[in-house]
């Protein structure tokens, strides 16, 4: 998977802050391509109103101390999404954004993605993927997530997010 570098941050429709915090150099992530991952999924998914998306790429303490205050689950985990639109089904729909969100900045905001550096470079060895397929394949989950998408509740709900998800990698493989 290539990054696609045709846009500059000039006309790039949708806002993606990254930042690595605590996070050892060897285990560093590529901030363009999750920046890119995020900008297309949003693209492919429809979303036609210019958001904004934070990731923090941290270390096994930061993704244990968030997985405990907001799941209160005292462990970490690869990825985990924070939605601040609520869609349903899930899905972008212009219709259901509270617009009122995007009327000081110009963007909406539609979440906070949270990436374990070390638990992705682990499950792409894992996996036998690339460490670059690896963040392209979370960061996809985590922005479907941020559209609504859920594999937690049924086995139909995971069905259609996975299928999205793969629909979704096959897609910015073309790039």
């Amino acid at each position: 998977m290539k990054v696609g570098g045709e846009m500059s941050e000039n006309n790039i429709k949708h806002r993606v802050f990254a930042r690595h915090s605590g996070v050892p150099v060897s285990d560093r992530l590529s901030i363009p391509l999750i920046k890119w991952c995020v900008r297309k999924t949003l693209e492919i998914e429809g979303v036609d109103l210019p958001c904004e998306v934070s990731v923090l790429i941290t270390d096994d303490r930061g993704i244990r101390e968030i997985n405990n205050e907001f799941r209160g689950k005292n462990e970490p985990t690869d990825v985990l999404s924070f939605p601040m639109q609520e869609f349903s089904p899930p899905g972008w729909d212009a219709a259901q954004v509270h617009r009122q969100d995007e009327l000081e900045t110009g963007y909406l905001p539609i979440g906070d993605i949270v990436m374990y550096a070390g638990r992705v470079v682990s499950q792409a060895q894992e996996n036998m993927q690339t460490r670059e397929s690896e963040t392209a394949y979370l960061t996809v989950h985590s922005v479907l997530h941020l559209l609504g998408y859920d594999h937690m509740d049924e086995a139909e709900n995971k069905k259609k997010m996975r299928e999205r998800e793969k629909e979704i990698i096959m897609e910015l493989d073309k790039f």
